[in-house]
Formats: structure tokens, C-alpha cells, sequence
């Protein structure tokens, strides 16, 4: 499997009052926990929705403010123009990702129970993905069921959407 990691971080970060994605956890930003996390087990990782230091950056597409959906699907049209044929994602705030995340979502399509930003999606899907959207589609969970992708149960994992999320993790 070629797989390209992609952290998806366009988001406003509106609960959390601040840019979530710089804020720190053990010293580290969130984002580089992910990238870091990504990054050992994919050939390749991109941020997806921002631009960020050092990292090959992509835009949402088919533009932004559509929610993690247009992350995803840039990143499977980065991924497919650039000769990968899996892509996995994980959300710019979730700082503590298990090990070997790749292998547990195998088969794709799949995404992880309770966080659906967390997947492992074939390339193919890319055009079908565009379609869903552009025909106004939004949900991450709606496109899970449209393309047959199964839910694993990777444990609690933490998500930091607001200040106290990430109090509540140190």
C-alpha cells in the first residue's frame, strides 16, 4: 500500500477560541502530534486546509469552508495525482493517536468509531467523493454509509475542541 497521510486541519476552531491546532500539549502543537503520528506510518504526509511551516500544504477542495468532507477529498486528489493509492487522515487535534492506526483500519474504506475524521480511504474514491459533495452533501458519516466504509473501535481517543478539552488531557 502507498499511503500518503493528510492531517485535516482547515477548521475555524470556533469552540475553541483560539487557532486549537497551534495550541500546545506536552510542549508540542497539536498539529505536530499528528503530523509526527502520521508521518510514521505514511510515505508522504500534507496538511490539508492551511498552510503550516515546512509541510506541503493543499487547499480543501472543491473550496473551503465545507468541513472536514473537503479535506478529505483534496487529499485523495493530491494522493491520486501524486502516485499514492491509500490515503490515511486524522483530524488536526487529536493529539494521541495509537500506534500501527493504518493496519487497524484495514480494509478500507474505513474511519474510526466516534471519530470519523480518523481514516483510511482508498484513492478510487476520489471522483465519488467530489460528486457527493458538489451534489450538496456534507456529513462525514453520510459519505462513510455512501461508500461502504466499516467503523473500528479504536478506544477512547482524545479530541480537543475546546480550552477544557485540553486542560482536562494535561
Amino acid at each position: 500500500m502507498r499511503l500518503l497521510g493528510a492531517v485535516l486541519a482547515g477548521g475555524k476552531s470556533s469552540r475553541f477560541g483560539s487557532d486549537k491546532a497551534l495550541a500546545r500539549h506536552q510542549g508540542v502543537a497539536l498539529i505536530d502530534h499528528v503530523i509526527n503520528a502520521l508521518a510514521r506510518e505514511a510515505g508522504a504526509v500534507v496538511v490539508v486546509g492551511r498552510d503550516y511551516p515546512n509541510m506541503t500544504g493543499i487547499p480543501d477542495w472543491p473550496n473551503p469552508g465545507l468541513g472536514p468532507l473537503g479535506g478529505l477529498c483534496a487529499a485523495l486528489r493530491h494522493a491520486a495525482a501524486t502516485g499514492y493509492n491509500h490515503v490515511l487522515t486524522a483530524g488536526c487535534d487529536l493529539p494521541n493517536l495509537p500506534p500501527d492506526l493504518a493496519r487497524s483500519l484495514s480494509p478500507a474504506p474505513a474511519y474510526a468509531l466516534g471519530q470519523p475524521t480518523i481514516g483510511l480511504w482508498p484513492t478510487t474514491l476520489a471522483s465519488a467523493l467530489g460528486d457527493h459533495i458538489l451534489a450538496g452533501n456534507r456529513s462525514v458519516h453520510g459519505w462513510a454509509e455512501a461508500c461502504y466504509a466499516h467503523a473500528i473501535d479504536l478506544g477512547k481517543l482524545a479530541n480537543i475542541n475546546t480550552a477544557a478539552d485540553l486542560a482536562a488531557l494535561r
